[in-house]
Formats: C-alpha cells, structure tokens, sequence
C-alpha cells in the first residue's frame, strides 16, 4: 500500500470507529459528513469523543484555509473542548507547509503530534508478560478502571475519562478492551474494535508509575489477540501518539500520515 492510499485509509478508519464509539455515547451526537469535514462530536467531557477531520485529498491552501474556517466555527458552536485530526499527508505540499499558520489565523492552535498506523499483522501469537494478567473488561467496575488508566496517562481529569465510557454496554461487549494488571492492579489497558474490515486499536494506555516496562506493549498485543480471534480480520489500524508509536512498529504496524491535532485558542 502506498503511503497515500495508507493515509487516506488512515482518515477513513477514524470517522469510521469514531461513529460507533461516540454515538455509543451519545445517540444524538454530531455524526455528520459535510463536503471536505467529518464531525464526530459527543460533546462530552472526554475530549477525545469530540473530533473533527478534514477528508479531501490534495487539497490546496486556499481550500483548506476555508476548511480550517468551516471547522473553527463548528467548535466553538459546541460545549466542550475537542480536536481537530488533521491528517497532514491529505493535503497539497503548499497547504501543509502552511498549515498552522492558515489555523492560527482561524483560532486553531496546535496541541500535539501524532501519526496513523496500520498492518496486515494478524493473527499475533498469544502475548504474555511475566508481571501481568490480563482481564477483557465485562464490569462497570473494570470499565471505570479502564477509563481512570486512560485520565492518568493523557492527563484528563478522572471525571472527564469516566464520562467518555462509564456505563457503556458497547465497551463491555462490542469492543475488546482489556485491562493488563500488576498483582491485582490495573496498569495498562486497549481495546480494539471492527471498523469497516479492519481492526481498530483504541484507547491504549500505561499508568505512568508503570511506563517502560512493557505492559501497554503487552496488552495492546493481548487486545489484537482476541480481537483478531474474535472477527478473524487480519489488518489492523490505529493512530499513535509520539511515544507509542516506537511500541506499534515492534508489533508491526508500517506508519503512514503525520496527525496534527489542534484544538481552540482560550
């Protein structure tokens, strides 16, 4: 596959799992699909679940500058803070030298860096780690496990992770999110998820006490285990932070498309 057509996969895959997952959330979420703009937007305290993205190839600055504009006016229509996934390989070489000054002018600043994945890597060999077990997530009691990992290690207020998933019947049984524990502690935890022919890994994360260890390694491997076994798909996609996607290359995803995300000036 070449990169272009990885990227562009890489886009597709997010407004396709990004549907299910937030208006699992919130049935009456912002799931739209407008010329050139994906909205994903739960509206919710977990900003994550609020997402926009620009889908058209080869756009120019001009278009893009418009776009940008267009997605700018849409956040601030809601309550909640989220992020706009800019994919940077979709857009013409003079848009994305460009681009953040094309957001800076519509109020957009950038907040982190980020990178879309995928392989043809299953089915994986059973994964284990000799500090860990690893528990699929059945229980609201696993579930605000799973979403307090996920608040420590991105830096989310504890109430605002546990909005993104408490009382979920998608995530207990519909995904394949799994907790990897410590003598009886949760450390780290993923999921994975079918999205259009693929097998989506989402949410992954270590509690920061237990980083470099192995464990999100471990159990990203064990959610993909299961999830693969589970489907029977044998392509597998996601999108990485800086720090994890070292972690995803071991596993044997390929990158493609720099994600650049923004979010709202105060």
């Amino acid at each position: 596959m070449t990169d272009l057509a990885g990227s562009i996969e890489s886009v597709e895959q997010l407004a396709a799992a990004w549907r299910g997952l937030v208006l699992d959330r919130d049935p009456d979420a912002d799931v739209r699909d407008l010329p050139g703009i994906a909205v994903r937007w739960a509206d919710c305290r977990f900003a994550f679940w609020n997402c926009v993205t620009l889908t058209e190839v080869g756009a120019d600055a001009d278009l893009v500058g418009r776009r940008l504009a267009e997605v700018a006016a849409i956040m601030r229509e809601k309550r909640h803070p989220g992020f706009l996934w800019l994919f940077e390989d979709l857009l013409a070489d003079e848009a994305r030298a460009g681009v953040d000054a094309a957001a800076e002018r519509v109020g957009l600043r950038h907040a982190f860096p980020g990178r879309g994945m995928a392989g043809d890597l299953l089915p994986l060999p059973e994964p284990s780690h000799p500090d860990l077990t690893f528990e699929r997530v059945t229980t609201d009691e696993q579930l605000l496990a799973y979403a307090d990992l996920n608040s420590r290690a991105y830096g989310f207020a504890p109430e605002d992770g546990r909005d993104g998933i408490a009382g979920s019947a998608l995530w207990k049984d519909g995904v394949h999110a799994y907790l990897a524990l410590r003598d009886g502690v949760p450390v780290a935890c993923a999921a994975t998820l079918e999205a259009e022919g693929r097998l989506f890994v989402a949410l992954v994360a270590t509690d920061p006490r237990w980083q470099r260890r192995g464990y999100g390694e471990a159990v990203t491997r064990k959610a993909l285990y299961e999830g693969g076994r589970a489907t029977g798909l044998t392509r597998a996609t996601l999108h990485a932070t800086v720090a994890g996607e070292p972690v995803y290359r071991r596993i044997g995803f390929r990158a493609y498309s720099p994600v650049r995300f923004y979010g709202l000036d105060a």
